[in-house]
């Protein structure tokens, strides 16, 4: 079975299996939307890709990264 992390979350709810507070945004309205739902809070944001790109990336300053 290949799903999304928020998908497999979503299954894992319907169990009662506790799990990361999450929301889906498809578009950057609906990240500034969910900010403004969840306060002040720190966000991260993750893409759901089938791809396995997670951790394929590089910053300049050298840090690690998903991009």
């Amino acid at each position: 079975m290949n799903i999304h992390e928020y998908q497999a979350k979503e299954l894992l709810q319907k169990f009662d299996v506790a799990t990361t507070r999450g929301r889906v945004a498809a578009t950057l309205d609906d990240v500034e939307q969910i900010a403004r739902e969840l306060g002040d809070v720190d966000i991260v944001v993750k893409a759901q890709i089938h791809a396995g790109g997670r951790g394929k990336g590089a910053f300049k300053n050298g840090f690690k990264g998903g991009v």
